[in-house]
């Protein structure tokens, strides 16, 4: 298969192309080449941009394209329509943030978020507009691939050589040990996936040529489960104290960046992490094991400034837990 991937090499792009040269496929990079440029090199690379400058693009054919680097819908279109005559499927990398909202359980069918009064051409910059944009993002592809394009809804993406921090400050915190602090309630559900799952996945999507979208995430886990992982996997003293989410609520906690996977039970944020996966697993989507995410997380991505608690932040909410206790 000749596959193109727009976008770079840092993440999930990098997990897509490794699985693509691994299975002997013939790959191409489109980026601005400013990413990993030493990796893959047996991969061709066309050098551009996304918003303005496909001219490498022009005359070439492929089998299947997967576009990781659409955020905007006008960047979708212009890179989707260049590329209908010239490839037979495009699978583009959308998020389970297209939802409106999720006070339910989301499936495919789920109503989307729309725009309202956010700019359609950009991202703000509290991200509020980000799922509203990456719908009309799939739009596109659907009207240029119109049943050749493929919507990969995916959850949180964790694992090696993640540079968001999301997931890797729990690995992280719990090898550091002592006692560390988690939102309760313990059986908070969690759904996530491995960059390598995903990666891998989409691969096989664009051999079989699937199209529609895809709701693609694990499980759930507990919050419980993954952190008895880190225990076990990094064999930390660490002891684990489940704190009320009222109480964090309270003190102004961040959700999601600060105290990353937690998502408070707000109006329709309930069932954030309960997204429907049926349709992604019956199409033969692969979950590696908690440890294995924990280990490859541990090996191959490195924290965040910013993105977790602090050790100060930390210690000074768990003393007023326990004092209130």
């Amino acid at each position: 298969m000749r596959l193109l991937i727009l976008g770079g090499t840092t993440f999930l792009g990098r997990a897509i192309a490794a699985t693509a040269l691994e299975q002997g496929h013939e790959l191409t990079l489109f980026t601005r080449g400013r990413t990993n440029p030493e990796l893959f090199p047996e991969a061709e690379r066309l050098h551009g941009d996304r918003d303005g400058d496909l001219a490498a693009l022009d005359g070439r054919r492929f089998d299947a394209v997967v576009d990781t680097s659409g955020f905007v819908p006008r960047v979708v279109r212009a890179s989707a329509e260049l590329l209908s005559p010239a490839a037979e499927h495009y699978t583009f990398v959308s998020s389970i943030s297209v939802y409106r909202d999720f006070a339910h359980a989301v499936h495919e069918e789920s109503a989307l978020a729309e725009l309202g009064d956010d700019p359609v051409d950009e991202l703000t910059e509290d991200f509020s507009n980000y799922g509203a944009l990456k719908a009309l993002c799939e739009r596109e592809a659907v009207e240029a691939f119109a049943g050749r394009a493929l919507s990969v809804r995916a959850g949180l993406i964790v694992g090696p050589h993640d540079p968001t921090g999301r997931f890797t400050y729990w690995p992280h915190r719990v090898a550091r040990g002592g006692e560390v602090l988690a939102p309760g309630p313990p059986d908070r559900p969690v759904q996530l996936v491995d960059v390598r799952d995903l990666g891998g996945g989409i691969v096989r999507a664009s051999e079989q040529r699937l199209s529609g979208p895809f709701n693609v995430t694990s499980g759930p886990f507990r919050l419980a489960d993954v952190l008895d992982a880190c225990l076990r996997v990094t064999g930390s003293d660490a002891r684990v104290t489940w704190v009320d989410e009222a109480f964090l609520l309270e003190r102004g906690v961040g959700q999601w960046m600060e105290l990353p996977l937690w998502i408070a039970a707000e109006p329709g944020s309930e069932r954030f992490h309960e997204a429907d996966t049926t349709k992604a697993h019956a199409a033969g989507l692969r979950e590696r094991p908690l440890e294995e995410i924990v280990q490859g997380t541990l090996e191959h991505a490195e924290t965040v400034d910013g993105v977790g608690l602090t050790p100060e932040r930390e210690a000074e909410l768990l003393r007023e837990w326990h004092d209130r206790a």
